[in-house]
């Protein structure tokens, strides 16, 4: 930059010119030089895919800061990704939508961003619906409208020392999301007097052939209905004395479901909360009942508190609407609102947890969710390990057969649940880098403990030993793992248990031991899978 400044004043001879041309021309040139600056920083990392801690196997853009999944949406052999984007900085800043699609939801291709902030403000999240029957009438012959349901974050309150107004806006796409036209009558929703008043999420009612929207408003659940998406009359709210309330409401999702997959109908509402989460920091609560229409009703007592992820890093989930064969499919950012913009990351912040499928299932307290990770990600699998039936005593190398090890592993391990004691599986790598997943049988519970699972300086509520109390007991424990190269996704005994954890260490995982402290360990099954990167092309 001296040498930038240095050359202009020569050339021009600066100091014959008057003070305030000079000034002008040298924040001119400053402001030139820093703009190079930040080109030769991004021209100096060829693949930004093989920076240190960008996952091999979870979706993350190519760079800047990225946070919420938005308008998830299937349509026409595509699942489209939208995601809370800045694509000026690696920390939150004015709210663009990002854009990815995907075949088969684990190979993406990155698109342009799909919506602009405005006159109206930033745009925040929401969701995209498929318009089938073009009930909006902004389709055209052959043509069926997508239509995006999004929060207009208006700041410009804040001047004045007032807060921002939020108000909820559409938009539509009549090339398979590829350009996006809004509203003219934008905002559809106004902003009733709540300062929190966001993160649309639309259903079509079939019973009543009707758009059905459920919207964050600061402490509750806010129900709007509409024949047409533009047009919305306020129905109904939900939740103002139940489940956790120790943080803001944020991203809910609505959705019928049937129980173990072919009984009675319930319905769900996903609802985010920050902070508030068992382990700290943000997370994701549910709720089970049931929806006439206009009111959502909780079959359980006010103060039950249902989480979907007990790890510090699965956040803003919601699921795809219209996903094939009626599965319910989710996806959640993969960081913690406590620590998201101090992680050390370089270019790019933040990555999506894998898509799971939701269930409800029965169990011996009740329905419950469980997650289940998506059956897509098998395509990746390379080289496997295997453990036949076995005592186990003291500790046990997991990955001794493997010649190359690249940090990417799916492990299943399941095993008779011992009387008491723990069993820990401790990764780590030639750093020094350790990393315990485990399940602690007097406790009845799972953790994950990244104390010491690498660089950790960076926030005071990062590092720690976390906890998933288990509902249930059972004769045989189950842990179903995918380790990518700065994340772990715990899935255990057969997805009623979720967690999901991102850590830092100096180089991936190379290794990996089963301690057991109590002997003999029956293990009855056991692979290991080493994943392929689906950015090896990029």
């Amino acid at each position: 930059m001296t040498d930038h400044i240095s050359k202009v004043k020569g050339s021009v001879q600066a100091k014959r010119l008057p003070a305030i041309i000079l000034f002008l021309l040298l924040c001119t040139t400053l402001h030139f030089s820093c703009r190079q600056d930040k080109v030769d920083t991004k021209s100096r990392v060829e693949n930004p895919y093989q920076e240190l801690y960008r996952p091999q196997f979870h979706f993350s853009p190519e760079e800047h800061w990225m946070n919420d999944p938005n308008g998830l949406v299937y349509f026409e052999g595509e699942y489209h990704l939208f995601y809370q984007y800045y694509p000026d900085s690696t920390v939150w800043g004015p709210m663009h939508w990002g854009h990815a699609v995907s075949e088969d939801l684990i190979n993406w291709t990155h698109l342009p961003i799909a919506l602009y902030p405005d006159s109206l403000g930033y745009i925040f999240s929401g969701s995209a619906v498929v318009d089938w029957n073009n009930t909006s009438g902004f389709g055209t012959e052959g043509q069926t409208p997508l239509v995006a349901i999004f929060t207009h974050h208006d700041t410009t309150g804040t001047a004045a020392g007032g807060d921002p107004v939020e108000t909820q806006s559409i938009a539509y796409s009549l090339d398979k999301g590829r350009s996006w036209t809004k509203y003219a009558d934008n905002p559809v929703i106004d902003n009733p007097g709540i300062k929190d008043f966001r993160d649309p999420n639309v259903i079509w009612y079939e019973p009543e052939e009707k758009w059905v929207l459920v919207l964050a408003a600061q402490d509750r659940l806010m129900i709007y209905g509409s024949p047409d998406l533009k047009e919305w009359t306020y129905l109904s709210e939900f939740g103002a004395n139940e489940g956790n309330h120790a943080g803001v409401w944020e991203c809910p999702d609505l959705f019928a479901i049937q129980l173990d997959g072919e009984g009675d109908e319930k319905w769900v509402l996903i609802q985010n909360i920050n902070p508030g989460h068992p382990n700290g920091g943000s997370g994701t609560q549910y709720f089970i009942g049931n929806f006439d229409g206009t009111t959502f009703v909780n079959d359980n007592p006010p103060e039950t508190e249902l989480w979907l992820d007990y790890g510090k890093d699965n956040y803003a989930g919601v699921t795809w609407f219209d996903a094939p064969n009626d599965q319910r499919v989710f996806i959640g950012w993969m960081s913690n609102w406590q620590y998201a913009q101090a992680v050390p990351t370089q270019s790019w912040r933040s990555a999506m947890t894998l898509p799971r499928t939701l269930h409800l299932v029965s169990t011996e307290v009740g329905p419950r969710m469980i997650s289940l990770p998506w059956s897509g990600v098998r395509r990746l699998r390379e080289e496997a390990v295997a453990i036949s039936r076995a005592d186990l005593n003291g500790q046990f190398e997991l990955l001794s057969s493997l010649a190359h090890r690249n940090g990417l592993y799916e492990i299943q391990l399941e095993f008779i649940k011992p009387d008491s004691g723990r069993v820990e599986l401790e990764m780590f790598n030639s750093m020094g880098d350790l990393l315990y997943i485990g399940y602690d049988v007097d406790q009845n519970e799972y953790y994950v403990d990244r104390i010491t699972a690498g660089e950790s300086s960076f926030s005071d509520d990062f590092a720690g030993r976390h906890i998933a109390p288990c509902y249930y007991d059972q004769e045989t424990v189950k842990m179903h793992m995918f380790v990518d190269h700065a994340s772990l996704e715990l899935f255990a005994d057969d997805g009623k248990i979720a967690m999901t954890e991102i850590f830092f260490p100096e180089e991936p995982i190379t290794d990996i031991l089963i301690n057991v402290d109590v002997a003999p360990l029956r293990v009855l099954r056991g692979r290991v899978f080493q994943l392929n990167s689906i950015w090896s092309g990029q």
